[in-house]
């Protein structure tokens, strides 16, 4: 037996019988007289060559074992045929159909998490892209064509094939464990200089050279954030962290907040950039603000 292949109306008069229990009910629903409903559902049994509900002996349609296994089925189809339309939709509103977010690895955790969390039911149709990175590879990615937005740090403020919008910071302090001997008190200048530094590096070649509060000639370069943050905990050198992630381990004393006369902390600015020849969309203007707002929320 060759089977016919069901049309999409078909299958949402299929599914609209079996949400509200009876052809009447489905043709209230949907606008439509009984007798379509049920010409509708007989097509496509026709088609199938199945019966997908037992319709004697009782007022309200029970789906068959042939109905009951095509349902899940039935329901994917039209979905993925909704979503291909919203998708459709918002393109023709100017919504970005996918977008790609670069983020400094210095933006606190959390506050990307809520805000593409918020983004997802916001913009249920645009599919997004995360990137993390450290320092001048946030905006490689975008000269790079890799990315669409990025949440970056000072770095690359100079670059002019990029706009930029100030949106946060967050603050850099020197820290390393509570052994170490610059975790003790009244330390002398230049005292720093004596030990281990541990910096984060850039896996781009944009600031490639540069020096960012470094101290000391003997340095381990790290382009992990999270590396570093295990060594200085492990009493292995000392070196600058955002505040808000060693906030737990100031209060536990696992690390302590230096106090060098040099000062080397630091408060890095983060910044909205986007490549001047491009067009900001709804869903990366709403990130943008998104970031903003949420920055501003931080404690730090």
């Amino acid at each position: 037996m060759k089977l016919g292949e069901p049309t999409l109306d078909q299958l949402r008069l299929f599914l609209a019988v079996v949400d509200h229990g009876s052809f009447g009910g489905a043709a209230r629903g949907m606008g439509r007289a009984v007798s379509a409903v049920s010409y509708g559902i007989a097509q496509m049994e026709a088609l199938l060559g199945v019966s997908l509900f037992a319709r004697e002996g009782s007022r309200r349609p029970v789906l068959t074992e042939a109905g009951l296994g095509l349902l899940a089925e039935a329901r994917a189809v039209a979905d993925a045929a909704d979503t291909l339309m919203a998708k459709a939709r918002s393109l023709h509103a100017g919504l970005e159909s996918s977008l790609s977010l670069v983020v400094d690895v210095m933006v606190p955790g959390e506050a990307t998490a809520r805000v593409l969390r918020d983004f997802r039911v916001m913009f249920p149709t645009t599919a997004l892209r995360l990137q993390v990175e450290a320092l001048g590879a946030v905006a490689a990615c975008l000269l790079a064509g890799e990315a669409d937005l990025a949440i970056g740090g000072p770095v690359v403020i100079e670059l002019p094939d990029l706009e930029r919008q100030t949106i946060g910071a967050v603050e850099l302090i020197p820290v390393a464990a509570p052994g170490h001997p610059l975790a003790g008190p009244q330390v002398q200048p230049g005292e720093s200089r004596r030990h281990l530094q541990l910096v984060l590096t850039d896996r781009s070649a944009l600031s490639e050279g540069r020096e960012f509060s470094v101290l000391s000639p003997q340095t381990w370069r790290l382009a992990d954030l999270g590396a570093k943050h295990e060594l200085l905990r492990q009493g292995i050198g000392w070196g600058n962290m955002p505040r808000h992630m060693v906030r737990d381990d100031l209060a536990s004393g696992a690390l302590i907040a230096l106090d060098l006369p040099e000062k080397p902390g630091a408060i890095y600015p983060l910044n909205a950039l986007w490549r001047r020849d491009s067009r900001l969309g709804p869903a990366t203007s709403w990130l943008i603000d998104a970031f903003r707002d949420r920055l501003t929320q931080c404690p730090e």
